[in-house]
């Protein structure tokens, strides 16, 4: 079941990279407004068979999953700016802090983190990219050589920056050298971190959290470290090391300012998020 829900959800995310599927779903929701309440109730269908058929059912968690999907909906649907902020809020926070966690037996908790973080990007695509037609998401592939140019600019100033801070912190080990470096392998993870990891931050942070705050308050470097330290907040909880974990808010705000200047500057979300997963995956192969 695990590779049918990543399968499924992959499917969703990329294939909405076609500006045509894009425009035909746009014209839908346009002529049938209500319409965009089917994909909550299809989300937490999906939830509730998986729970079935997985034996962790819970009627409490299905019931909450039936919130997360429906209220954030409802503020998208009454098109009023700061309720779609509210909206991606909602979208995000009861993943980052795992909500609902204590209402299903542990050993289903993988199968369903899985589904609750592809029903997340599911739903912001469906609210935002195509039923609120938010402008500046750059969910799309690239369309300039720069998208490709702004990326290895943003990583030869980041990456010595973040090696010698997260040293000092120690937040991570020395330079370990190229022993452990084997392209095939290194190709296999960036291609696993830009898909699992770094394309829905991306999603979230950037073409969401960024460009909303930059639609309503201006295209400023003080917008941008705004989002930067969102950015770099949400790393809070997160391992390795005691939380609430500072070292690690600290390099992921650097991070995260560079990433968004990236998407600022580039044409496609791709162009971030090619970048976030190169600094994960180098950090993981070549530092200790």
């Amino acid at each position: 079941m695990h590779s049918f829900l990543i399968a499924l959800f992959l499917l969703i995310v990329l294939s909405l990279f076609l500006p045509a599927l894009q425009g035909t779903l746009r014209v839908f929701f346009a002529r049938r407004p209500a319409a965009v309440f089917a994909v909550p109730a299809a989300l937490t269908a999906l939830f509730a068979w998986m729970l079935a058929a997985s034996g962790g059912w819970s009627t409490a968690f299905v019931l909450l999953v039936a919130a997360y999907t429906f209220v954030p909906t409802a503020l998208a649907y009454a098109r009023k700016p700061w309720l779609d902020f509210a909206a991606i809020l909602l979208l995000w926070l009861p993943i980052e802090f795992a909500a609902g966690r204590q209402l299903i037996p542990r050993a289903v908790w993988g199968l369903a983190n899985i589904a609750a973080r592809g029903t997340a990007i599911t739903l912001a695509l469906t609210l935002f990219l195509l039923f609120r037609n938010l402008p500046g998401m750059k969910y799309n592939l690239p369309r300039k050589w720069t998208d490709l140019l702004y990326p290895a600019i943003g990583f030869a100033s980041l990456a010595p920056v973040l090696a010698a801070l997260g040293q000092w912190l120690g937040y991570m080990g020395p330079f370990l050298g190229f022993g452990r470096f084997h392209p095939g392998a290194f190709g296999l993870l960036w291609l696993k971190t830009v898909l699992g990891v770094a394309l829905p931050e991306e999603l979230l942070f950037r073409a969401l959290i960024q460009n909303w705050l930059m639609q309503r308050f201006g295209f400023t470097v003080r917008t941008l470290a705004l989002a930067a330290l969102i950015f770099g907040a949400s790393h809070l909880d997160n391992p390795p090391g005691p939380l609430p974990n500072w070292r690690y808010m600290i390099l992921a705000t650097i991070a995260g300012f560079v990433f968004g200047g990236v998407f600022w500057k580039s044409s496609s979300v791709w162009s971030s998020a090619g970048l976030h997963a190169t600094v994960n995956c180098v950090r993981h192969v070549f530092f200790g």
